[in-house]
């Protein structure tokens, strides 16, 4: 099944831009970014600023926005059944570069897992345009444990590493 991932959703102010591989089904029937409600990401983005999550999505966007975070997609399009990045087929990029032109206040990119960093690795890896931010590859919020990842307090503490770029 072809699917497609969301606009970013970003300000002037962005500083980090969060980046994912391409949303789960239950995030895309929702339209919500993060949106299955076992995913580690709203409470690992509250919990870095010692915060509990807003139940309204609109106010977690808020949130995010006025502490300098932009969401988006490495992946624009691709094939994939299910919600597995195991399963991602085809993988189309998002315009990367374009967005960052258009928000020069960028000074990092956070990949979400590691599909995210390996796609934008061979797309965009080795491109003098990246040069000037920070590349930071974290464990992915997904609600599936690993040997390493199993609690969302486990997540925050690797993610931690993104506090220097947030507006408090």
């Amino acid at each position: 099944m072809l699917v497609h991932s969301f606009p970013p959703i970003i300000r002037a102010n962005a500083r980090v831009l969060v980046l994912g591989s391409m949303p789960g089904t239950a995030s895309l029937e929702k339209h919500q970014y993060y949106g299955h409600p076992r995913n580690h990401f709203w409470p690992i983005l509250y919990g870095l600023l010692g915060r509990t999550p807003d139940a309204e999505y609109e106010k977690r966007i808020a949130f995010a926005q006025d502490r300098g975070v932009a969401l988006w997609d490495v992946i624009g399009s691709c094939e994939r059944e299910g919600s597995l990045d195991a399963n991602i087929r085809n993988a189309e990029p998002n315009d990367l570069a374009g967005l960052h032109a258009l928000y020069p206040a960028i000074e990092c990119l956070a990949f979400n897992g590691n599909k995210a960093y390996d796609t934008f690795k061979k797309h965009f890896g080795g491109k003098p345009i990246w040069n000037d931010l920070q590349l930071l590859k974290l464990p992915s919020s997904s609600p599936i444990p690993n040997n390493r990842m199993r609690t969302t307090a486990d997540r925050i503490e690797a993610w931690r590493i993104l506090l220097p770029f947030l507006n408090s």
